[in-house]
């Protein structure tokens, strides 16, 4: 039976790209594609495929969000995510959140028949680096001395981080994420706290100075929800 894939990128080129390799496998089949979280959610309660293939980057909501969802729907749908975003950063994230894969897009392309062969057979596929961190966490009880100043923060603190960081403004960050203001504001307090920064000037240049190092683009704001 063929391995049943869904492709959540909100860039046309990586999903046709990923459907022409996969379509060239006897043992997988493409059996749907989304730009955005939301079109994703609704199709794979529908389809429920095997495996989905998502970036972190899209239209709406994160693909960390998408992951928590497709869990809470359905345990048994596995989920690779191939994106450009540094792994030292997301990778264990993901991971947490249900993922078995990690891929960055700058790895051979190659990797993505490897890694969903291996998650089939109940492995999880991440690099050497990653692999690293994981078993020093395990061991010490603590993450790498070395980790991202961002390690503290949560998935939806570091998604705020990465909005500001791209210009976004208060009011248009509640709108991408479904929040209220006031919720964003609490969220930046948090922010600061956590990354002692003294007041909104320093956090602004702080997420901005973070996303042109990690070259984290963001995508156009839409109105769908995960």
């Amino acid at each position: 039976m063929k391995t049943r894939i869904y492709i959540v990128d909100d860039h046309p080129l990586v999903r046709r790209g990923l459907v022409t390799l996969i379509e060239g496998e006897s043992d997988m089949e493409v059996v749907g594609q989304a730009e955005d979280a939301s079109k994703a959610t609704s199709d794979i309660m529908k389809l429920r495929p095997n495996l989905v293939i998502a970036d972190i980057s899209l239209k709406g909501n994160s693909g960390i969000e998408l992951i928590k969802n497709i869990k809470a729907f359905d345990p048994s749908i596995q989920v690779l995510v191939l994106s450009m975003h540094d792994e030292s950063v997301y990778a264990l994230r993901v991971l947490k959140a249900g993922a078995r894969a990690y891929i960055m897009k700058n790895d051979l392309i190659e990797k993505v028949l490897d890694a969903i062969r291996r998650i089939r057979a109940g492995q999880l596929y991440v690099s050497d680096n990653v692999a690293s961190q994981m078993l020093n966490q395990i061991v010490t009880g603590k993450a790498e001395a070395s980790e991202s100043p961002v390690s503290g923060l949560s998935d939806r603190e570091l998604e705020i981080v990465t909005l500001i960081g791209n210009g976004l403004p208060t009011r248009e960050i509640a709108g991408r994420l479904h929040i209220s203001v006031k919720t964003v504001e609490t969220h930046r307090a948090h922010i600061k706290r956590k990354l002692n920064l003294r007041n909104a000037m320093q956090l602004v240049q702080f997420c901005v100075r973070w996303t042109e190092e990690k070259n984290i683009g963001s995508a156009p704001v839409h109105s769908e929800t995960v």
